[in-house]
C-alpha cells in the first residue's frame, strides 16, 4: 500500500491529538476568521442585489480592494510580495466564512485561489514581484482560464494555440476560452494554450491587443459574478510570460485544480453552516398548529441531518489542509512540495465531492423547511437554492472527481499485494472504529474482486461511482471519530462534546450502512456466477456488525441542542 492508502485505509495506527481539527485555530486566527465574517456580513450583503441583478461589476471591483486592505486577497500569497504567508487550514476558514457572501463568494475563490496562486507555485522572482503585490491588495484582479467551447471536462484537450514567432521573443496567441469566472473584472489571466511542446500557461493581460471579452452568460444562480467568454485573436505574449515550463502547464493546471477543489469545499460548509442558520430561526418563529415546526420530529429530523453532514464534511476538509500543510512545510523545495502535491488529488476530490453534494441537499431542505416562501425571492433560501446548483460542477464535475478518485483507489490497489489488504487492518474495539473497520474490508474487499476480473473503470463507470463513495463515507467517518476523540481527550464528557459524541455515532452508523449497500451492488453486479454471488453476498451479511442504535431519538437530542444556540455551534 502507499503512503496516501495508510493515511485513509489504515487510521488505527493513528494519534487523534496529532490531526488537526477545527477547535485548534488559536486567537489570532480566530481574529482573521471574524474579520471575514464581518467583511461579509456588513460590506458583501449590503451590496449583494446590486451586484445579483444589476451586475455592478463596480461594487464587485470595490469589494475586492476593501478585501485587499483586509489582508483577505493574500492568506497564502509570501509577506514579500505583499501577503501574509499563512497556511491553507487559514485559507479554507477564510473561504468557508466568504461561503455566506452569494456570488462574491464565487469571485474572491478563483480570485484568491487559481487567480493568485499559479504565480506563488510556479511563478519567476519577477513575475512575482510584478503581479503578486498587485493580486494581493486588491488592485488587480485575478482569473483562470482552462475551459473551452468543445473541450468540457476534458480540459486538457485545448484547442487554443500559442505559436512562438520567428524571432523567438513573443508566443502569438488565438483561441476561446469559455466560462471564465471574472471575466469581465479581472486585469489578468491565467491562460493555457496547446504548443508543439505540450500545454503550456500564460499569463495574459487583459491590456494586451487582441483580447477582448464576451457577453455576460446569463446563469441559473452566481449571478453577480462575471462569466464570459474571453477572445483571444493573434495576442502577442511576450516569452517571459510563460507561467512554469513550456511544455509543462498540464502539472500547473492539475495542481492549481487540486487545490481548488478544496477551497470550494470550504466555501460549500459555510454556505451549508448558512441555510442550516436560516433554517433554524425559520423554524423557531413559523407556526403551525398553534405549534413552531421545530417542535415536530421531521423538521428536526431535517435540522440533524444537515448539522450532521456539515460536522463530518469540515473535519475531513480541514484534516486535509492539515496534510497539505505538513507536506510544504516539510518539503526542501518549492519543486518539492508541488511533486508531493500531486498525491493528494484524492482528497482534495473526496471533499469537493462531499461538500458540494451535502450544500445541496442542506439547501434543498432548507426552501423545504421554509415550504411557499422558500420559493419566493424574499427569503434568502430562495438565492442559495440558485446559487448552489454550481458546486457540483465547478473545478470538474463530480463525475469526474469520482472517476479520479476510483482510477487513484484501483492504482493502489493493483501495485499492492493482495495479503496486505487484510493484514494491514487490525480490529478495533470501539463501536465507531469498527463501522470503519468493516467498511474498509467492504471496499478492499470490492477493490480486489474489481482487480481480479478486470474491470475497466472508463467503460463501466457505475463501478467508479460506487468506489468513489465508499471511500468518501470512510474519510468522513475517520475524520468524524478522530475529531470527536481528541475533543473527548482534552474536555471529557462535557454537554458540547456530547453533541459531538452523537454527530459521530449518527455518521459512522449512517456511513456504514451506505458503505455495505454499496458493495452489495459492486459484487452483485461483478459476480456473474450465481454461486459466486451468492457466496460474496453471503460473506457481507455474516460480517460481525454492531447492533445498530436509536438514531430517531439522537437526532432529535442533536436538533434540540443546536436549536437552543440558533445556529451550527460545535
Amino acid at each position: 500500500m502507499g503512503k496516501t492508502e495508510l493515511r485513509w485505509n489504515c487510521p488505527f495506527i493513528s494519534k487523534s491529538a496529532t490531526v488537526f481539527t477545527p477547535e485548534d485555530f488559536n486567537e489570532e486566527e480566530q481574529l482573521i476568521s471574524k474579520t471575514t465574517e464581518l467583511f461579509v456580513g456588513n460590506e458583501v450583503i449590503p451590496l449583494l442585489e446590486s451586484i445579483d441583478y444589476h451586475q455592478n461589476h463596480e461594487n464587485v471591483k470595490k469589494l475586492f480592494q476593501k478585501a485587499g486592505e483586509l489582508g483577505l486577497l493574500g492568506i497564502e500569497v509570501p509577506e514579500e510580495y505583499g501577503g501574509l504567508s499563512l497556511n491553507k487550514k487559514l485559507s479554507g476558514l477564510v473561504a468557508e466564512k466568504m461561503g455566506a457572501g452569494g456570488s462574491f463568494s464565487v469571485s474572491f475563490n478563483i480570485h484568491a485561489g487559481v487567480g493568485t496562486l499559479p504565480y506563488v507555485y510556479y511563478g519567476t522572482e519577477e513575475q512575482k514581484q510584478k503581479y503578486l503585490p498587485k493580486l494581493a491588495s486588491g488592485e488587480w484582479i485575478g482569473a483562470y482560464a482552462l475551459t473551452e467551447p468543445n473541450a468540457g471536462s476534458d480540459a486538457l484537450n485545448a484547442k487554443t494555440t500559442a505559436v512562438l514567432n520567428k524571432e523567438g521573443t513573443a508566443w502569438i496567441l488565438n483561441g476561446e476560452k469559455q466560462w471564465i469566472t471574472n471575466a469581465q473584472v479581472a486585469d489578468v489571466y491565467v491562460v493555457f494554450a496547446k504548443t508543439d511542446e505540450g500545454m503550456t500557461a500564460f499569463i495574459v493581460e487583459r491590456s494586451f491587443k487582441g483580447v477582448s471579452i464576451g457577453p455576460e452568460e446569463k446563469k441559473m444562480g452566481i449571478k453577480g459574478s462575471s462569466t464570459a467568454t474571453l477572445i483571444f485573436e493573434e495576442v502577442c505574449i511576450p516569452t517571459e510570460n510563460v507561467l512554469g515550463k513550456v511544455g509543462k502547464g498540464h502539472h500547473v493546471a492539475l495542481n492549481i485544480l487540486n487545490i481548488a477543489r478544496l477551497k470550494l469545499a470550504f466555501s460549500n460548509i459555510g454556505t451549508s453552516k448558512q441555510a442550516l442558520n436560516l433554517s433554524i430561526n425559520y423554524a423557531k418563529q413559523r407556526k403551525q398548529f398553534d405549534r413552531p415546526i421545530i417542535s415536530f420530529s421531521m423538521i428536526q429530523e431535517k435540522l440533524a441531518d444537515m448539522v450532521v453532514s456539515i460536522y463530518g464534511a469540515e473535519s475531513a476538509a480541514y484534516r486535509a489542509a492539515d496534510s497539505l500543510d505538513n507536506v510544504f512545510h516539510s518539503a526542501d523545495s518549492l519543486d518539492e512540495r508541488l511533486r508531493e502535491l500531486a498525491n493528494y488529488a484524492l482528497e482534495c476530490a473526496i471533499n469537493k465531492v462531499n461538500c458540494s453534494e451535502i450544500l445541496g441537499r442542506i439547501v434543498d431542505e432548507a426552501v423545504q423547511i421554509h415550504g411557499g416562501y422558500g420559493y419566493m425571492q424574499e427569503y434568502e433560501v430562495e438565492r442559495l437554492y440558485r446559487d448552489v446548483r454550481i458546486s457540483r460542477i465547478f473545478e470538474g464535475t463530480n463525475e469526474i472527481n469520482r472517476l479520479t478518485i476510483a482510477k487513484l483507489l484501483m492504482k493502489k490497489a493493483q501495485q499492492s499485494v493482495t495479503a496486505k489488504f487484510e493484514t494491514q487492518l487490525s480490529k478495533p474495539t470501539k463501536r465507531n472504529w469498527q463501522y470503519i473497520y468493516l467498511s474498509n474490508r467492504l471496499l478492499n474487499k470490492s477493490l480486489k474482486t474489481l482487480t481480479s476480473f478486470n474491470i475497466n473503470l472508463q467503460q463501466e463507470q457505475e463501478y467508479s461511482r460506487l468506489l468513489a463513495d465508499m471511500k468518501k463515507e470512510i474519510c468522513v467517518m475517520e475524520s468524524a471519530v478522530i475529531r470527536t476523540e481528541k475533543a473527548l481527550q482534552k474536555n471529557g464528557k462535557e454537554k458540547d462534546e456530547r453533541l459531538k459524541e452523537m454527530m459521530t455515532n449518527v455518521i459512522c452508523e449512517e456511513g456504514f450502512r451506505r458503505v455495505k449497500d454499496m458493495a452489495v451492488s459492486v459484487l452483485a453486479g461483478i459476480n456473474l456466477d450465481e454461486t459466486e454471488r451468492k457466496l460474496a453476498l453471503e460473506e457481507i451479511h455474516r460480517l460481525p456488525v454492531p447492533l445498530y442504535s436509536n438514531l430517531f431519538t439522537q437526532k432529535r437530542e442533536i436538533a434540540q441542542r443546536i436549536a437552543a444556540c440558533e445556529k451550527y455551534t460545535v
